[in-house]
């Protein structure tokens, strides 16, 4: 299975149900292989995909395939994800899409902060930092990744 040309079939379908194609794994598995679709997209509340687009998406892309003589006669099978929250945070739009989240970020000097994402655009972030709002450009931060909070007594406001 060639990535680049799955990515050119793929891509406009996962455009018809408002995705975006995050990434396309093809992964041995015995004698057949998985074929890992990661999406991303806005999704009902800004935040991701819903359950219902991915179930969307994978009736499409598993529709495409079945026509395509891209994936051959070899058995495989298909999984549709989204991009999760242990995905490090690479684009404006994930940024974006994590607004109100906690971020660990790694900085291109070695230095790394923790911080609540307040707002982001096309340039850079803006963190809450203990209290203090912090700019970073997207050039300045090398990893950064959501994390996991239990019992946040805000979540739900976010």
């Amino acid at each position: 299975m060639n990535q680049t040309q799955l990515s050119s079939l793929l891509t406009p379908i996962l455009q018809q149900v408002g995705l975006e194609l995050e990434e396309i794994s093809v992964i041995p598995a015995g004698k057949r292989r998985l074929l890992r679709v990661t999406v991303d997209g806005d999704g009902p509340r800004g935040r991701g995909p819903s359950l219902d687009e991915i179930a969307d998406a994978t009736r499409a892309v598993s529709t495409a395939l079945d026509s395509s003589v891209l994936v051959g006669n070899s058995p495989y099978t298909l999984e549709v994800t989204s991009r999760g929250i242990n995905r490090p945070l690479s684009a404006p739009r994930h940024w974006r899409r994590n607004r109100g989240r906690l971020v660990a970020v790694t900085l291109v000097d070695g230095s790394s902060v923790t911080g609540r994402v307040v707002d982001s655009d096309d340039d850079a972030v803006e963190l809450d930092i203990d209290g203090i709002a912090r700019r970073l450009p997207y050039p300045d931060v090398a990893k950064a990744l959501v994390q996991i909070e239990f019992n946040r007594p805000d979540a739900e406001e976010v």
